[in-house]
């Protein structure tokens, strides 16, 4: 630019004197202007853009300024002013038109993705400033794949005719990796402890693999807020992130990510109460509805969940406008904190209409049924975040922003949803190795967003060495616009001699309706109707298995299942409950009649600064012919419910028959205890390891005429303790138990190396 306007000086200086009639001893007169030069850009653009008129007077620095504005249109590579007598004459040389825009060396990002973040365009001039900013933005692209030392070059390949080539050529570098988070001020929970709060993970044994490992500073605002997440919810009030500072290794093919933080201390919940400042509103039906008890830990859920119970109460006696903040009062000393709902009268505004923005796949019903408000009701702020969680848990949705406008009047507010949709389907292949089940594979179709209604299709085709398994579900999450979860399924299964001397054929259709009973509880009923086949059994079999081979194969059945859960809740991060209890009743048509009912209770307790999980479970079942008798396909025979022993490996045999097969019993029970710990090993390896204690058995079986049985009616328990090593690999996780029986009867068939693994793509 400096030389350009060094040279327009240079010409106008030696030519002064050939200019005629100049107005004043400083100003200038062109009688004419020639263009020359220019082929696409006609001379009255030039003109105009240059702002000069022929016979206008003009001073030098008008003059310059004309030559400046066409230098930053952007349209020439090159600019001149050069007096000739009356005649000004504008010399241009444009910019070539963009042929065809390339992309050299890219392997990590296709080119139609880079193309579409560059703003050049083939078939418009060539435009150095749009190239540079689109190098820069191509690097960026490339920096949030976590390649920061990426480097784009924008080349200009001249061609025939005033046109020329552009190309990015694409040096990617290396991935730069996170090579290791680290945190300051930490004093009751440890650095690997917090590492798995946040999403940036370390550069481990498989990077190549992942891609949380790859830095990211959009990520680090994320673990910023999920970290305050974590100690909020351990009741660490004053808890801050006093900065999140990455810091780039000299190769800079690394980060190293520190968070500096202050924990303060946790507080417990000493008392509650409810305090009324509405006029007329008691406050004592309130705090019959706090269930806070005193000694727990505070944090943000467990308030929230008591403003909800609050809010309802005001519903039920037909108050609006009611808003309830908590107080809180501390005591350092004690760490403790009582907190006060205080019930106030909130401003009166109306919910005038929901609009939903940014949706184009899911209908606007599906986001807005997530509202409890509607169109009308007393505007509820609270509500609208809780809608705006709701909403971002959908599969479909990747964000959802809930603010609000003015409406039409003044007690009037617009509840505004800005939603940024992701992909709702999904094509999976899987595959599986187990020692009772072998090599398996699955292929599976997911939808979440079916046909933009928030229905669900899942489709799954599977087959192992001696499975096959086939199963198609529709899902109706929302029935009748309620919380009714509708679903119905069909589903084939097929075993052949799966560790037994006998082949077994389950083809049925199920339909379900699940709703909630309780803040954790939740109940479904659901009606079945199979055709249960036991088939091909050996001669060399129990008396028992043959007969049954003989028996009817329909089955029609109404069932219930109750499951109460307290980890979903997040209710309190150290200790969870959950409980389940099922029953099936068949004989309604069909061939088999009978009541089963299982039931599990565990209790999960992470202790030692959250490193180590233990836990405990129970869980039983009995089956209860009404009529006939009882088949293997419908007994227990705790495959999946007692480590340390075969598939098939405990309960009544017949040693009358020369295979001695398990024949499973009508009833069993079994408790299991766990705990889970870190080996010692660095934590990006994603190896943990295990211990493990199961005590169970199960007996009872009618149908015996015939056979030798031992197992059948005595309450022989058995028991393995064991080992486990968990590697959360990118390709699935794997699991390796080592286990020994402690307990066991002579026929039983022990197991003491299991090693499963299943993996998704």
């Amino acid at each position: 630019m400096a030389a350009r306007r060094a040279a327009f000086t240079f010409c106008l200086a030696v030519s002064a004197a050939a200019i005629s009639a100049p107005a004043t001893a400083q100003d200038f007169r062109f009688d004419t202007i020639r263009i020359e030069g220019n082929e696409r850009v006609t001379d009255q653009t030039i003109t105009g853009q240059a702002e000069i008129s022929p016979g206008q007077a003009l001073s030098a620095s008008e003059v310059n300024d004309g030559y400046q504005r066409l230098v930053e249109t952007g349209l020439f590579e090159d600019v001149e002013f050069v007096p000739d007598g009356n005649t000004l004459v504008i010399r241009v040389s444009e910019y070539p038109v963009i042929d065809v825009i390339n992309f050299e060396g890219n392997d990590r990002i296709d080119d139609d993705d880079l193309r579409e973040a560059v703003q050049s365009q083939q078939g418009r001039p060539f435009s150095p400033s749009t190239a540079e900013s689109d190098a820069s933005e191509l690097a960026t692209l490339y920096r949030q794949r976590g390649r920061y030392a990426a480097e784009v070059t924008p080349r200009i390949i001249p061609r025939s005719g005033n046109r020329a080539s552009l190309v990015f050529e694409v040096n990617e570098g290396a991935t730069t990796e996170v090579e290791r988070v680290s945190f300051v001020g930490n004093r009751e929970y440890s650095d690997r402890r917090l590492r798995r709060a946040i999403e940036t993970k370390q550069a481990g044994l498989l990077r190549s693999f992942i891609s949380r490992d790859r830095f990211a500073a959009e990520r680090v605002d994320a673990d910023r807020d999920a970290l305050r997440d974590f100690y909020l919810a351990r009741g660490y009030l004053d808890f801050e992130v006093l900065s999140a500072t990455p810091e780039m290794s000299q190769e800079r093919d690394a980060f190293f990510l520190t968070f500096n933080i202050r924990e303060g201390q946790s507080f417990d919940i000493a008392g509650t109460d409810v305090r009324s400042e509405i006029q007329g509103v008691e406050a004592a039906p309130f705090r019959e509805e706090l269930r806070l008890r005193s000694g727990t830990t505070y944090s943000p859920a467990r308030i929230e969940n008591a403003i909800t119970r609050l809010e309802r109460v005001a519903d039920r006696q037909g108050l609006r406008f009611v808003e309830v903040e908590p107080s809180l009062s501390r005591n350092e000393t004690a760490g403790t904190v009582d907190v006060t709902f205080v019930l106030r009268q909130a401003e009166r505004l109306f919910v005038e209409r929901i609009d939903i923005r940014g949706n184009t796949n899911p209908r606007d019903s599906v986001i807005r049924r997530h509202f409890d408000t509607v169109e009308g009701d007393p505007f509820n702020p609270r509500e609208l975040t809780r809608a705006a969680d709701r909403i971002r848990d959908l599969e479909y949705i990747g964000d959802a922003q809930v603010r609000t406008e003015e409406g039409s009047a003044d007690d009037q507010v617009v509840v505004v949803v800005d939603v940024e949709e992701q992909p709702s389907g999904s094509i999976g292949f899987g595959v599986s190795y187990g020692i009772d089940a072998g090599l398996g594979g699955v292929a599976t179709f997911r939808e979440a967003n079916l046909f933009g209604r928030g229905q669900e299709l899942d489709i799954s085709l599977g087959f192992g060495t001696d499975t096959q398994d086939t199963s198609i579900t529709f899902t109706e999450p929302y029935f009748l616009d309620r919380d009714l979860e509708l679903s119905a399924s069909a589903y084939w299964q097929e075993t052949e001699r799966f560790n037994a001397a006998y082949n077994t054929r389950n083809i049925g259709v199920e339909t379900s309706l699940g709703f909630p009973v309780s803040e954790q509880g939740r109940l479904s009923l659901r009606y079945r109707v199979s055709r249960d086949s036991l088939r091909g059994v050996s001669d060399e079999s129990s008396a028992v298995l043959q007969r049954e081979e003989g028996f009817g194969d329909y089955t029609s059945s109404v069932g219930y299942t109750y499951r109460y859960d307290t980890r979903e809740a997040g209710l309190n991060p150290v200790m969870d409950y959950y409980l389940r209890f099922r029953q099936d009743f068949a004989g309604l048509g069909g061939d088999q009649r009978y009541i089963k009912s299982t039931a599990l209770a565990g209790v999960e307790r992470r202790i030692m600064s959250e490193e180590v999980t233990l836990r405990a479970e129970l869980e039983g079942g009995n089956l209860s012919m009404i009529d006939g008798d009882s088949r293997v396909l419908e007994r227990f025979a705790l495959n999946r419910e007692m480590r340390g022993f075969q598939f098939n490996g405990i309960g009544p045999r017949d040693f009358a028959a020369e295979n001695e097969d398990a024949l499973g019993g009508n009833n069993f029970i079994v408790a299991r205890f766990e705990a889970d710990f870190p080996l010692g090993l660095p934590e990006e390896y994603g190896i943990d390891g295990g211990l493990f204690l199961d005590v169970g058995t199960t007996w009872g079986l009618d149908n015996t005429d015939g056979a030798e049985l031992r197992g059948s009616d005595d309450f022989s328990l058995r028991s393995a303790v064991g080992f486990s090593v968990f590697w959360d690999t990118p390709i699935g996780p794997l699991r390796f138990d080592f286990s020994r029986a402690l307990l066991k009867e002579d026929f039983d068939e022990e197991r003491n190396f299991d090693l499963t693994v299943s993996t998704r793509f």
